[in-house]
């Protein structure tokens, strides 16, 4: 066993406070004792912030052995609770609360001789990050510099260290080949593994799916497959099966589309079985591919480890730079990077050393070569799978639509919509536009660069272009006229400005308007709770409409010069200068991208403006809209959305591919009549280009009547909260822990979080939530799945895409009627469904049993799951039972008789009926 750090401990909990000195004597303490005990001197602490938090001491610091584990142990992943430290170092877990700061001194002794031995894996590279560590003070240096050896030879620097991606020829198109229902078949049971279960199911899926990679009949005309499987029938490899013999026998692309990242970490541990994690070249079959926001921007790093960042952000730099030294593929947002490195600091830093703002320069950047982002697009370019996100796969498609940047030979065109039903959601959002302030302002940075004193590495385009400014006169005067249109933009301080009611430009006289008209004719509460407030763009006030015309006429002044720089910039690609290599036309490539981009974005502007004040567009809802959040304004504007967006997402996505496939357990809702295969039908975007889809149904081989009950408690009053808190805290000490509760509103989650999670921890049963905790989503549903005892409370997040087999979920408890929220696109859309059949009730009623059915599928995720769905809502409509999977015993019944139930778990009720029948009882 290793020595323990003689260094005192702390550790705080909801169930108390705990203090090991460093000669050895653990003690409880008050919050206050433990506040000046952290005062005077270093503590040993694991997870700082959420110390700080359960102690009321914001200020609270000492030595976090999260940021020591990142330091030695980077890009590995470890639970950041004491359990999961002694699992991740192979030490013994501690009994209580009471344990804990023990723990701490062991692992951080076992850290320390991790540092000083000679086979650490991740020993290159940790001299020099430590010396950059002391330099910034960070606390653990002086601890760790006895341990940490200089090396013989002096280190490479990271990004010296990292590879070059190589280019390669462009894919050829893929063949066309039709494959055989006997090779899926075949292909399926290898992928499933020699003895395993024979799912029919999984079989007749893996079949439909085979239809989508046909060769196409007719230009436009792609096969599209609705195929709805029941959780448990085996989606994955149903449809890798098929998507790896077409890649295999036509040399294409598959590209697989989820709405979590939970589920493409799943992916990508099943393609496994499909594809080796190399071919014999070296390049990669499968590959994860994500918008450039998730990635770490070389250019920023350098930027913030040369002085950009200070203090604590100067650290977290280089606990990042650490980290990228080692990571896969360079993903900060749910790939290697632990999730809660980012959250330590407290701070936006790891959004800062991403590419946020589409500010990226290409080819102009020195670590152009060695970029992640590039690595990764090239990589999918030439990949049999590519693993993306709903919104990327929009995006990409629209882009290679309309001929803009690199992209065009990534057009998607065999593609698995896993998640299904949540395309419509997605296109919702991809084919918006929203003219406000903070999209503004940006666009105003990327334009003109920094302003005044403002720090950071952005430039703007004249100092991007500057050769090509020099070199051709049209486009340099092309530059000029973009800078000085774009002084129209908001500035800094804008919405400060308009607070005060003195804006600056047309552009923040249009804003100011839009406030000013949003405050005077909110009705909806809103305001006195601290949300967002909106009004329709109907019936505005001349001053609003004027103010619009200018702002139109500003925006025009921005767009048409970046038009004529863009056709420039087209005729030096065209006939080249001398001075222009490869790596120039790389970078001049790369802005054309960018300007296209932002030419689609000022035109959607205009055409929104245009429509203020004149008859409404029956195709769009817009809406003036200010955006604030804990009763502080953060963003003011106009929105626009599609009523509805499967119409351009027929025609940018669905209208080039050639096979299609939306895939989902909640892809239809159903009803007493069955499945309603005509409202999935139209929220597919198929009915727009007159195509009748396939549809399939492979329902869940789980025994729902045996392994899940529905409980609707019937005597929690409305608005009742220390009722409501108490029923969570008698059902999660019935449960013993692993319950998942879901909340319709995050101000009533606060109060009941902070109403029982004292009495839970007291009895071993610790509480975590979104919004409270200082953690990510994604690792407070890791802790939650961890941990056996431990419960989670969230909001939508956790509703859709947790996925936590086992004991460690085994009871949900949702504290209403999930109803759509009244806003002004719901009202437009709810309105145009009043038409159809079933009405505007219909509309709202497979809106909220979408959500139940989705939260119901967290609960009962194999065969060995089983547990108890809770409904704490008196008037739960009948209509929406249908919601749940037929044959799931549905049971109205008092709060005293479910915490029966619940503490009796679903299993051993029907084991103690038998043994009743049994006995003759």
């Amino acid at each position: 066993m290793s020595e323990i750090l003689p260094l005192p401990a702390l550790q705080a909990s909801h169930a108390g406070t705990w203090l090991r000195e460093a000669s050895g004597s653990t003690r409880g303490l008050s919050k206050g004792e433990a506040v000046m005990a952290a005062a005077d001197t270093p503590l040993l602490l694991l997870n700082a912030p959420l110390v700080a938090s359960r102690l009321g001491y914001p200020d609270l610091s000492g030595l976090d052995l999260l940021e020591l584990f990142a330091f030695v142990h980077p890009a590995r992943f470890c639970v950041p609770t004491p359990k999961g430290l002694a699992t991740a170092l192979g030490i013994e877990e501690p009994a209580g609360d009471g344990d804990v700061p023990l723990l701490l001194q062991r692992a951080a002794g076992k850290l320390i001789e991790t540092c000083e031995n000679p086979d650490w894996p991740q020993r290159e590279g940790a001299w020099s990050a430590f010396q950059s560590l002391a330099r910034l003070r960070w606390p653990w240096a002086q601890i760790l510099a006895p341990h940490i050896a200089r090396p013989e030879r002096a280190e490479k620097w990271l990004f010296s260290r990292l590879p070059e991606w190589e280019d390669a020829q462009d894919r050829p198109q893929p063949g066309q080949v039709l494959i055989e229902e006997e090779e899926i078949a075949a292909r399926l049971e290898r992928l499933t593994g020699e003895g395993a279960e024979r799912r029919e199911g999984q079989r007749h899926f893996a079949r439909d799916t085979g239809a989508i990679f046909a060769p196409r009949a007719r230009e436009r005309q792609p096969h599209i497959l609705l195929s709805q499987a029941g959780t448990g029938i085996g989606k994955t490899l149903g449809y890798l099966a098929p998507a790896s013999l077409w890649a295999e026998q036509s040399g294409g692309t598959v590209w697989v589309s989820t709405y979590t990242k939970n589920l493409q970490r799943q992916l990508r541990r099943e393609s496994a079985r499909a594809w080796p994690a190399a071919r014999p070249d070296g390049s990669p079959p499968v590959v994860v591919r994500k918008g450039r926001e998730n990635y770490l921007c070389l250019l920023n790093l350098e930027d913030a480890l040369q002085g950009g960042f200070g203090g604590r952000a100067a650290i977290l730099a280089q606990l990042v730079a650490r980290w990228a030294a080692y990571s896969q593929d360079g993903d900060m947002i749910g790939g290697d990077l632990p999730g809660w490195l980012g959250t330590l600091f407290r701070k936006r830093g790891i959004a800062s050393l991403t590419d946020q703002r589409g500010e990226c320069v290409y080819a102009g950047c020195p670590h152009y070569r060695k970029c992640f982002i590039e690595r990764a697009a090239r990589a999918s370019a030439q990949a049999d799978l590519v693993i993306a996100n709903h919104a990327l796969v929009m995006v990409n498609a629209a882009r290679a639509g309309f001929g803009q940047g690199r992209d065009h030979a990534q057009r998607p065109t065999r593609i698995v919509f896993d998640e299904g039903h949540h395309v419509f959601e997605a296109a919702d959002s991809t084919f918006a536009a929203a003219l406000t302030g903070a999209e503004a302002i940006e666009l105003r940075r990327w334009i003109l660069g920094p302003e005044r004193n403002a720090k950071g590495r952005r430039r703007g385009l004249a100092a991007r272009l500057a050769d090509v400014a020099s070199y051709d006169e049209a486009g340099g005067k092309a530059i000029e006229a973009a800078v000085q249109a774009a002084q129209s933009l908001p500035s800094d301080g804008w919405l400060a400005r308009l607070v005060e009611n003195a804006p600056s430009g047309p552009l923040e006289l249009l804003l100011a308007e839009v406030r000013a008209c949003t405050y005077a004719r909110d009705e909806s509460g809103g305001q006195e709770a601290g949300y967002g407030i909106e009004t329709e763009a109907a019936q505005l006030p001349g001053e609003l409409v004027e103010a619009a015309g200018l702002a139109e006429q500003a925006l025009a002044a921005v767009r048409v010069p970046l038009i004529r720089l863009a056709g420039r910039l087209e005729a030096v690609i065209e006939d080249p200068p001398d001075w222009l290599d490869g790596q120039g036309r790389a970078r001049i490539d790369g802005a054309r991208h960018s300007l296209s981009w932002r030419i689609d974005l000022l035109a959607a502007w205009e055409a929104l403006l245009s429509r203020l004040g004149g008859p409404a567009d029956p195709e769009f809802v817009d809406w003036l809209a200010v955006e604030r959040g804990d009763a502080r304004e953060f963003d003011v504007g106009l929105h626009r959305h599609w009523l509805d967006p499967m119409k351009p997402f027929a025609r940018v996505v669905l209208e080039p591919a050639h096979g299609v496939m939306l895939t989902s357990a909640t892809l239809t809702d159903r009803d007493e009549t069955g499945p309603d295969w005509a409202a999935a039908i139209a929220r597919s975007g198929a009915p727009h280009l007159e195509i009748a889809p396939r549809t399939a149904l492979a329902d869940s081989p789980f025994d729902y009547a045996a392994r899940a009950e529905v409980l609707i408690v019937t005597d929690i009053r409305k608005g009742d909260l220390a009722g409501l808190a108490g029923a969570y805290a008698r059902l999660i000490e019935a449960s013993g822990g692993g319950v998942l509760g879901l909340f319709t509103a995050i101000r009533r989650m606060r109060a009941v979080h902070g109403r029982i999670a004292d009495r839970l921890a007291r009895g071993g049963l610790p509480l975590y939530a979104q919004h409270v905790d200082p953690i990510d989503t994604g690792t407070l549903t890791d802790i939650f799945r961890d941990d056996p005892h431990a419960s989670l409370l969230g909001t939508d997040a956790l509703r859709d895409g947790v996925d936590v087999p086992g004991r460690s979920l085994r009871c949900v408890v949702m504290e209403s009627v999930p109803w759509p929220r009244p806003t002004i696109l719901h009202r437009a859309r709810r309105a145009a469904a009043a038409e159809q059949a079933g009405g505007a009730h219909r509309y709202d009623d497979r809106i909220i049993r979408a959500r139940i059915a989705q939260a119901f599928g967290r609960l009962i995720r194999t065969r060995e799951d089983a547990g108890h769905f809770v409904m704490l809502s008196p008037a739960f409509p009948s209509r929406l039972l249908s919601a749940f999977p037929e044959g799931t015993p549905v049971i109205r019944l008092t709060l005293e008789e479910s915490l029966q139930r619940v503490a009796q778990g679903v299993g051993n009720q029907a084991a103690a009926l038998m043994d009743k029948e049994q006995a003759g009882e």
